[in-house]
């Protein structure tokens, strides 16, 4: 046997155990097994200010929109249609472009949409007892003519018709850390995460839902906003790590979406808290009269603001939102009667509990967490 033929030979046979090694290893890895990710402790914010710049005309309008609207809870204070509904519609990155179409209809809707009810109730009075108007100001409220107020229902149903809509939309174009960016924005929060709306402590603080998300997190690193900030963050740093790390980034989208419904839903529950709480004491005031109405009216907007939202991306079903804003006196699809729970306590306060039970029902919330939602934490922990 030659040598050059001895030195083919071996050579053929390291080459062929290399491939071999490889396929074995290859056969070895189990594809099931996602890669690991490193999860930071903050948020990046190198890019937010510039990611988020383009949505910031749309936070305004939104801003502008719900000026406008309270400009009526001042006495004798005309607020037209018109004016409402071009806050509503202008420039091309429009509220009105990412509103649920159901939702907007229900703002514009003529004759008894919500801006041309709380346009005719403007520069009026309103009294529970005797209803003989178009609705006006109570307390320190505008209200209409069967105790609902239409600025609640514009401004807290658009927090989840056109912002949350707004935010599921940019998930489905091209998924970027950029696209995490501009989801925490219209969520409200700043990569600092304050866990606070306090202006006098932070120069950026916590607003939209994010606000609520604070005043009803107990700063333990449990709640709702200490969850939402983890998954924020692990949102990012999935996108930042490219497809492999997919399903961190799914996982960590689906926990975003159901903490931001659950804030919504606590919320809810601290209005009909606290309007209860009015309700059961003695001798109330017009001013305590007017602050359940508007508590009230707030708790519907918050939950009529939903409805529509594609079933896949919240947990509450339309059947469920009806079957609430019916215990709240402010059905869809029919007149209100809120001024009721002013004017027949005895035979409609059971309802309120019944919401609360309902909507722990839904979320699954435990009796210390529904209790827990009676606070702002924010305030009562000065934070």
């Amino acid at each position: 046997m030659s040598k050059v033929y001895q030195i083919r030979r071996l050579a053929l046979l390291l080459v062929s155990g290399f491939t071999i090694g490889l396929v074995s290893c290859q056969e070895e890895r189990d594809p099931d097994v996602r890669p690991r990710l490193n999860i930071p402790q903050v948020y990046d914010s190198v890019g937010y200010r510039f990611n988020s710049e383009p949505l910031q005309p749309l936070i305004q309008q939104f801003a502008d929109l719900v000026g406008e609207a309270r400009k009526g809870g001042q006495r004798g204070t005309y607020v037209s249609e018109e004016s409402l509904n071009a806050a509503f519609t202008q420039g091309n990155f429009s509220l009105l472009s990412v509103t649920t179409p159901y939702f907007a209809s229900r703002l514009q809707a003529q004759n008894n949409g919500f801006f041309a009810e709380l346009s005719k109730a403007s520069g009026g009075t309103f009294y529970p007892f005797d209803r003989s108007w178009e609705g006006g100001v109570y307390g320190t409220y505008l209200f209409d003519e069967y105790g609902l107020e239409m600025g609640q229902m514009i401004e807290k149903g658009l927090y989840g018709a056109a912002l949350y809509n707004y935010a599921l939309s940019l998930t489905k174009g091209t998924f970027t850390p950029a696209t995490a960016d501009q989801i925490l924005y219209v969520y409200g929060a700043s990569p600092m995460f304050y866990n606070s709306d306090n202006g006098t402590f932070y120069q950026n603080p916590d607003r939209l839902m994010a606000a609520y998300a604070a005043r009803r997190d107990d700063a333990t690193g449990t709640g709702l906003y200490s969850q939402n900030r983890l998954a924020f963050i692990t949102l990012q740093a999935a996108l930042q790590e490219g497809e492999d790390y997919n399903t961190y980034r799914d996982e960590a989208l689906a926990a975003i979406k159901l903490n931001w419904e659950k804030i919504n839903a606590a919320t809810v529950i601290n209005t009909i808290h606290a309007s209860t709480s009015i309700l059961n004491s003695t001798g109330l005031t017009e001013q305590q009269r007017a602050d359940v109405l508007h508590l009230i009216s707030e708790a519907a907007g918050f939950l009529h603001g939903w409805r529509t939202i594609d079933a896949g991306n919240k947990k509450i079903t339309d059947n469920q939102i009806d079957e609430l804003l019916t215990l709240l006196n402010a059905p869809y699809d029919r007149s209100a009667s809120v001024y009721r729970f002013v004017t027949n306590t005895t035979e409609e306060l059971p309802k309120l509990s019944q919401a609360v039970a309902r909507i722990q029902g839904i979320y699954g919330f435990t009796n210390e967490e529904v209790e827990s939602f009676r606070r702002n934490y924010v305030a009562d922990q000065a934070r």
